[in-house]
């Protein structure tokens, strides 16, 4: 499958970890493939060292403010940040907005049911690009106090993080304030249990007690648990597997503290945690009830926990409808996969046909497995999902040294230059932007970096992106030989024309008009160097294609309806141009699936490629 052997084989359980072959050959041998322009050599394109500084295509860079006059070069790749008790205010997140931030997360496993109200409410409040539509007080259209338009509406999507079913340690026996900790001594047998009288007990340097009741079921001699995100190493000894709550015994590898309710990984173990905590069904109901865009489900370990949130929210949609929070039709919150387990890396190709995009967690993930093997799994990870078709985020520390300092180190920049030369849609920031100094300068940051990498993947070196997109071309044909009907649709062989054309062409962007969705998905896919601009008359599937390298969507509401189809590509090519993303003189591919006809008994779809007026 997409993966390499060494992705699912066992050596992820016994953490004897050896490089494998990496799915992205960097530089490889597709620069003549299908799509591809002749290849040149090195020598002869515009050097990395004669790039512009990237804060020139910034369209904030005018006192963070837009400008209808310039034109907009937007990044491909998009920006995740989680906005927390930093980011939160609305000046504060005005401006992460238009430095850039295209997804707001927020981390169910601290935030509050207030604080969520609050950060929701602010994100709808955020002046966005559609204030300069039709000017700024344009006929037919009404400007609100917050800077809403009542036709243009921001096009923004959330992204519910959950917690997600956890491990920890209990209470420690006398901490009545929280904060008390225990010393544990390197070479020190430590007993796990799992046993009523330790809990309430409460654990000790020798007996710790750790909410799993099968702990004992699922390791074995020689096994390690790490305790506080790896702070402490035990490596087991003896495990009573034939009891009911069998002890487990073992041996610290390190000194170090340990403090109440810290949390358990388990490398390599095989466990039968649920998908869902009970909190995360309730803070996933609740989401529902906020109409977010996404879920990210942590600590999937295989495509059957993926399913299961599915039908729960399929669920919640049927109850929320009846008590009348909800339209039955209306579109779910898609699931974006955490891989940050041994477990799910095992099972990765099954989860990634389930899920509807994947988030490479490199912090947990880090913690299971040799972190030297982390940037390898990334690398597949991001080629397989560009071969499936569907969005990748990369995520964790990517500029954490910005949460104290105003410049992020020359290693972290050189991280977000690789994940977007990996074929990342999609780049996050945690704590920098949640609770960092810098919440606006770390997205500033992190756009202009996006920039100066697309801008030498483009210009310089477009080996890079023609692979990520002949991985897709590769992933369609194994589809198709596997009787897959999607693979060989008219969506996706009018995506492809649209690609090609664009290029050849040198057009300046791809107008999309769609109704579901998919054909701005299979578009990006392809991997265009240009923007994609997808006109959606639905509000929630405009903001779910947000995820998507290159796709800008509009939110059109119902300013389409009554224009006849004919007119319809020239009409939004007009409203391309006044959003900034063309110019007279641009060329433009426009796509479409029309409805049928009397001559025509089924949709059909067309391309057409003008130059701006």
């Amino acid at each position: 499958m997409l993966l390499t052997t060494a992705l699912r084989s066992r050596a992820w359980s016994n953490a004897k970890l050896v490089a494998s072959p990496i799915a992205v050959h960097a530089f490889g041998s597709y620069a003549t493939a299908s799509l591809s322009t002749t290849s040149r050599s090195f020598s002869t394109r515009r050097s990395s060292f004669d790039l512009p500084d990237p804060r020139n295509f910034m369209s904030y860079q005018q006192n963070l403010d837009y400008n209808a006059a310039q034109k907009w070069n937007p990044q491909l790749s998009k920006i995740v940040a989680t906005i927390g008790p930093t980011s939160e205010q609305l000046p504060v997140l005005q401006d992460i907005v238009r430095c850039g931030m295209r997804v707001m997360r927020l981390n169910f496993s601290h935030a509050t049911v207030e604080e969520v109200e609050l950060r929701v409410s602010n994100l709808k409040a955020c002046k966005g690009r559609h204030s300069i539509f039709l000017g700024e007080h344009g006929e037919g259209t009404t400007i609100t106090s917050t800077g809403e338009s009542t036709i243009h509406k921001n096009v923004r999507a959330i992204l519910l993080d959950t917690r997600g079913p956890e491990l920890r340690t209990g209470k420690l026996a006398g901490d009545h304030s929280g904060h008390e900790t225990v010393h544990i001594e390197a070479g020190s047998t430590v007993t796990l249990c799992t046993t009523d009288d330790i809990r309430d007990n409460g654990s000790t340097s020798s007996h710790l007690y750790i909410d799993y009741p099968k702990l004992n079921k699922c390791l074995v001699p020689g096994m390690k648990v790490l305790l506080d995100d790896g702070a402490i190493i035990l490596t087991v000894k003896e495990v009573e597997s034939e009891k009911h709550h069998g002890n487990v015994v073992c041996v610290a590898d390190n000194s170090g503290e340990i403090r109440s309710r810290a949390g358990v990984n388990l490398p390599g173990a095989e466990t039968d945690l649920p998908a869902m905590s009970e909190k995360d069904k309730v803070d996933i109901r609740y989401g529902m009830t906020k109409d977010v865009d996404y879920v990210a489900a942590s600590f999937i370990q295989n495509a059957d926990g993926v399913r299961e949130i599915k039908k729960y929210m399929a669920q919640c949609a049927e109850e929320l409808a009846a008590e009348g929070k909800w339209n039955l039709g209306h579109p779910l919150p898609l699931v974006i996969s955490k891989i940050e387990s041994v477990s799910a890396l095992n099972h990765f190709d099954d989860i990634l046909d389930e899920s509807d995009g994947i988030m490479v967690a490199r912090g947990d993930l880090g913690v299971e497995i040799p972190i030297q093997q982390v940037t390898n799994a990334q690398k597949e990870m991001v080629a397989a999902c560009n071969a499936a078709g569907k969005p990748v985020i990369v995520a964790t520390q990517m500029l954490e040294s910005m949460a104290k300092n105003p410049r992020p180190t020359r290693a972290e920049v050189a991280d977000v230059t690789n994940a977007i030369y990996d074929g990342a849609d999609c780049v996050m920031l945690s704590g920098e932007t949640a609770k960092g100094k810098y919440p606006v300068q770390v997205v500033q940051m992190m756009n202009e970096i996006i920039s100066g990498a697309e801008h030498f993947t483009k210009h310089s070196m477009p080996e890079i992106n023609l692979e990520a997109r002949e991985r897709f071309i590769r992933g369609q044909a194994d589809r198709a030989s596997n009787g897959s009907p999607d693979s060989k649709c008219v969506d996706s062989a009018l995506a492809k024309a649209a690609v090609i054309a664009a290029e050849e062409r040198d057009a300046s962007v791809i107008v999309v008009l769609t109704s579901q969705g998919n054909l701005p998905r299979l578009v990006s896919a392809y991997r265009p160097n240009i923007p994609i601009l997808a006109f959606c008359p639905n509000a929630k599937v405009a903001r779910q294609l947000m995820l998507h390298r290159g796709v800008h969507p509009i939110h059109t509401g119902d300013l389409l309806t009554g224009v006849q189809s004919v007119k319809r590509p020239a009409v939004a090519i007009q409203y391309a141009k006044q959003f900034g993303m063309v110019q007279e003189g641009d060329k433009v591919v426009v796509v479409t699936r029309e409805t049928a006809c009397d001559e025509l008994t089924t949709d059909f779809a067309s391309m057409k490629i003008a130059t701006v007026p």
